[in-house]
């Protein structure tokens, strides 16, 4: 400590900078120790307080600095939201088993002697489920000889199966892929399923099938990236995933990744994915390769090329420029009231406001009304994000939300052109999620 004391210079000016540098780090540790325990112990919801009310608080404690404008007035919008009450009615296409309760014939006798009459009946319906029954399919194939000559013999045809020489029956396989697929029940765990009736389907049969299963679709894959391609929009996202012994990983703990395409029509959404041992963008690139219209994704590097090359429009996603802020909300000393963080937030509320009156409208009165509503606030926004930029510290939560934002600015402007685009890259996010 005492060497460390002596290498100090004797200039005030240059120990005053020293200082300064070291309350820059201290201020940058605190605020990351503040994110980390709000992430460790504090709530995961991205909520905002007031935010379906666009509240005003941020606005008002920015506007009472002298070095701060304040936002012009906007016209506020409103929604409700209303939410089904009691039991929703059971799917009127089930079929419906009547079952009649009635009074004994002793029963039916008033006190006063005389027969009572039927005058209604009273109704109610509950939810009965069969469980899932197996059986076996035994083909037969007729064989037909000429007794004459003796020397012809023919075999009726059987239809063409998804996998020669196995016992699986199709409506088996597509049991096997939608309980793996789409309602995440591992293969080990069908294979006890199974075994509780009786039926032995070791987990590497299973494997072997739903492998065939993937080659047998390939066709239909092939038509649905032509026609994802089809449409004005690919919203793209990918996720990391563990897989054992992996050919490309060192270790059994390397991370693979799979990446999702959400597009198509409007009334013909597609959602494919596609898994790679890479996050590289060149995988991004041969996803999109031929690709020509609107790509939305997070600001991701590896979708930068492709995002650039001719004939494509790169959007932003204004979820992952709202997480930022959120942030550095979550990282801000305990205490403060309003921050420039519910500055950003606010904005970006009143955003998303406009996104929920303009839902289901068509795309031409959408535009209409980003254009009439949305335009105007980001110009404050783009105004406010100027003036406060370079007034906080580059590396602390906050500079970095506000770089974000500067950064992708122009990504994160272009769904006020076109009606048919989305605000974020949620749908994305979501379609991988599970």
């Amino acid at each position: 400590m005492q060497r460390a004391a002596e290498r100090l210079p004797d200039d005030v000016d240059a120990l005053k900078k020293i200082i300064a540098n070291h309350l820059q780090h201290i201020r940058l540790l605190e605020e990351q120790l503040r994110l980390e325990r709000h992430r460790k112990f504090g709530t995961r919801s991205e909520k905002h307080p007031g935010q379906g009310e666009l509240f005003n608080e941020a606005e008002e404690a920015d506007a009472a600095s002298p070095d701060s404008a304040s936002p012009a007035a906007t016209e506020t919008l409103t929604y409700t939201r209303t939410k089904p009450r009691g039991r929703k009615p059971l799917p009127a296409d089930l079929p419906r088993i009547r079952i009649e309760y009635d009074l004994d014939a002793s029963e039916k006798l008033c006190a006063c002697g005389c027969q009572l009459s039927l005058i209604g009946e009273e109704r109610s319906e509950q939810l009965d489920i069969i469980p899932a029954k197996m059986r076996v399919l035994v083909h037969v194939r007729k064989k037909y000889a000429c007794k004459g000559c003796e020397e012809t013999v023919k075999t009726a045809r059987r239809p063409r199966q998804p996998i020669p020489k196995s016992n699986a029956s199709p409506g088996l396989l597509a049991h096997v892929a939608v309980a793996k697929y789409q309602d995440a029940l591992p293969l080990h765990r069908q294979e006890k399923i199974f075994r509780r009736s009786g039926i032995e389907l070791p987990r590497n049969t299973l494997a072997g099938w739903m492998l065939r299963c993937g080659e047998l679709i390939q066709p239909l894959l092939n038509l649905l990236d032509d026609q994802i391609r089809e449409g004005p929009l690919i919203q793209c996202d990918e996720t990391p995933v563990q897989v054992l012994k992996e050919p490309a990983k060192a270790t059994a703990a390397g991370k693979s990744y799979m990446w999702v395409r959400v597009g198509g029509l409007p009334d013909q959404k597609i959602v494919l994915y596609h898994y790679h041992a890479s996050r590289s963008g060149e995988v991004a690139s041969a996803l999109l390769e031929g690709y020509r219209g609107y790509l939305q994704t997070d600001d991701y590097a590896g979708y930068h090329a492709v995002g650039n090359s001719a004939g494509i429009s790169h959007l932003g996603c204004w979820a992952h420029a709202r997480r930022k802020f959120m942030e550095a909300k979550k990282s801000a000393p305990a205490g403060k009231k309003a921050t420039k963080a519910d500055m950003a937030l606010s904005y970006i509320g009143k955003l998303y406001a406009i996104e929920r009156q303009a839902k289901g409208l068509e795309p031409q009165q959408r535009r209409r009304l980003r254009q009439s509503h949305s335009v105007p606030l980001l110009h404050e926004l783009r105004s406010w994000l100027d003036k406060t930029l370079h007034k906080v510290l580059p590396k602390g939560a906050l500079g970095k939300a506000l770089g974000y934002l500067d950064r992708n600015w122009d990504k994160l402007t272009v769904y006020t052109e076109d009606g048919r685009l989305s605000i974020d890259n949620n749908s994305a996010e979501n379609a991988i999620r599970p």
